[in-house]
């Protein structure tokens, strides 16, 4: 499985998030308290930009609709979307956050 260097541990602090490039793949890194997540850029609602929204503890919201979405499991926490988005393995080596893909 392919693996990024996506950040340095000091560039998101907690309670932020930024949109990365991953391969193909645009992404969100989020730091949940010191935790890193990476969810996809997209709300499976409407395909609005998650990286844009609000995020709340473990929850983003998307601007566009303002679903949201648990940036740990991927799960749906409000409406208007039903489908979870994606989550990816975060670990940080040193000062490097980096992110696993499937192939």
């Amino acid at each position: 499985m392919p693996q990024y260097r996506i950040a340095q541990t000091g560039e998101v602090f907690p309670g932020k998030t930024r949109i990365i490039q991953a391969g193909k793949k645009e992404l969100v890194l989020c730091n949940v308290d010191g935790v890193y997540y990476c969810i996809d850029n997209v709300c499976t609602h409407d395909e609005g930009p998650l990286g844009e929204g609000e995020l709340m503890g473990d929850i983003i919201e998307c601007p566009r609709h303002g679903a949201q979405f648990n940036v740990k499991t991927g799960e749906v926490m409000a409406m208007p979307a039903v489908v979870p988005i994606s989550t990816y393995p975060v670990r940080v080596e040193g000062d490097q956050v980096v992110v696993t893909l499937e192939e």
